[in-house]
């Protein structure tokens, strides 16, 4: 047999034997960083295992998932200054923006890259008090009564901070209007009313605050471990977290009149995941969210699924009923409101300041 015939039957077998080899001689190991925010630790914990099952089943490939936590603000930033994520899943959408505007490795457009703007699931603004509620907090207004103590973290560092301050300046906003249905309507002298009203209530509320930590789970341990204040201003997953599974020493859950809805986003960081080959896993990563799987999960650590027909009645019966207003009902978007509020000299360095 000459060297020829030699070489082609070597590369006939070779080619056999790579047809037969199992999908598994050919498995990769990749690895996915998720920067998150405080309060998702036990949630991505438990979606992060699921996901790495269903990866390994569909592809054979084995995904190890890092997760960073802490406060939204702050998270941004560390991925702003070289933190090398694939996923953001951060408290609010203005957050990710700051994250595609400075570092160009994040589509401008990346809520239009998954479906409901890029929230798979959402969540609200709610209370937490001591056991047999001895301060008599039934609602916002409560908050600003004399001798009560309220602990929320700072909305310079935490995205659920944020969302606490603007549920509280809605309340008041649009309780000076008369109601949502009265906006499109209300002309600027009424609109100068109910601001200044806003105002006034915030300012009365923060007068009130003992202590605002960096992220929403150091307010939940400020107030639930260290037992400081009165109240405590929270999601609402974290304020469920803290009474079902965590020690809560005596706590009770307060539900608001009226409160803000809360999608905090999810995204791919292609600029990152491009160069590490990671892209493909990534975005099946955060799609996979949106699952049945993915809205089970998140239900079961109490955020409200976007898709609630895909949970059973059994996760959603932690869900009180509870009215809603969107960001967008009090500003067109997170840029104008963070610009107005959060930014340095703001309203919230204006009232709280002083």
């Amino acid at each position: 047999m000459t060297d020829k015939n030699q070489r082609g039957q070597f590369k006939n077998i070779l080619a056999a034997l790579l047809i037969t080899l199992p999908i598994s001689a050919y498995s990769a190991d990749i690895d996915l960083l998720n920067v998150s925010y405080d309060p998702t630790r036990e949630f991505y914990q438990d979606y992060n295992e699921r996901f790495v099952d269903h990866w390994r089943a569909k592809t054979g490939d084995t995904v190890r998932v890092r997760m960073s936590h802490g406060g939204s603000g702050r998270q941004a930033l560390a991925v702003m200054q070289g933190l090398n994520a694939d996923v953001l899943s951060l408290a609010l959408a203005y957050d990710i923006d700051m994250v595609a505007e400075r570092t160009g490795r994040l589509d401008k457009h990346w809520q239009e890259q998954l479906p409901l703007a890029s929230s798979p699931y959402t969540s609200t603004i709610v209370f937490l008090v001591r056991e047999g509620n001895p301060k008599n907090i039934k609602d916002w207004d409560d908050l600003v009564n004399e001798n009560v103590g309220i602990i929320t973290p700072n909305p310079k560092t935490s995205g659920g901070a944020r969302w606490n301050y603007l549920a509280a300046w809605g309340h008041a906003y649009l309780n000076a209007m008369g109601g949502i249905q009265q906006l499109n309507d209300a002309d600027d002298a009424s609109r100068d009313l109910a601001e200044q009203s806003a105002r006034d209530f915030v300012q009365k509320l923060y007068s009130n605050v003992l202590l605002m930590d960096t992220g929403a789970r150091g307010s939940s341990v400020t107030f639930v471990e260290r037992g400081m204040g009165d109240v405590l201003i929270a999601w609402e997953n974290e304020a469920l977290l803290s009474l079902n599974n965590l020690s809560h020493n005596g706590l009770e859950i307060i539900i608001p009149s009226q409160s803000i809805l809360a999608e905090p986003p999810v995204a791919v960081m292609t600029g990152n995941t491009d160069r590490k080959g990671s892209t493909e896993v990534a975005k099946a990563y955060v799609e996979h969210l949106y699952s049945e799987d993915g809205q089970r999960i998140a239900a079961q650590h109490y955020y409200r699924p976007q898709y609630p027909e895909l949970v059973s009645t059994q996760n959603l019966e932690h869900f009180q009923q509870i009215n809603l207003f969107k960001l967008e009902d009090l500003y067109p978007n997170w840029s104008v409101a963070q610009e107005k509020h959060f930014s340095n000299g703001g309203v919230f360095d204006q009232l709280v300041r002083k």
